[in-house]
Parts: structure tokens; sequence; C-alpha cells
């Protein structure tokens, strides 16, 4: 798995395919789902069943490729 590059993100910059992460550090990862109602439907690589977060707990997202 290569390094991901984090950057501070704001609740109106998430979006499906995005992976983000709560807390500092980056784990766990997940990639959105899709995004509605300031809540975002989140899947985490090793969990079976997708999970709801509010936005404003998504603290970081992956920088998108140069």
């Amino acid at each position: 798995m290569t390094a991901i590059d984090w950057i501070s993100v704001t609740k109106e910059a998430v979006s499906p395919g995005d992976l983000v992460s709560a807390a500092a550090g980056g784990l766990p990862i997940y990639r959105v789902l899709s995004v509605a109602d300031g809540q975002a439907v989140l899947q985490e690589e090793r969990a079976e069943t997708p999970q709801v977060m509010p936005l404003d707990r998504l603290c970081w997202k992956a920088a998108k490729a140069a």
C-alpha cells in the first residue's frame, strides 16, 4: 500500500469516492459512498456493512494525485 497524503477537509469538500478519516493518523480509512443531509455513508475496508457519520466528524481526506 502506498502512503496517503492527507489534507484538512471541510464538509462541503467531501464527495463520493473520496478516502476520508475522522482521526489524526488517518486510521481507520473510509471510502465515501454517498453524501446527503449533512451525513456521509462510509465503507471501511474491513467492515461488512457501511456506516453513517456526520460530515463534521470527518477531518481528513486523501489528497488527489497531481
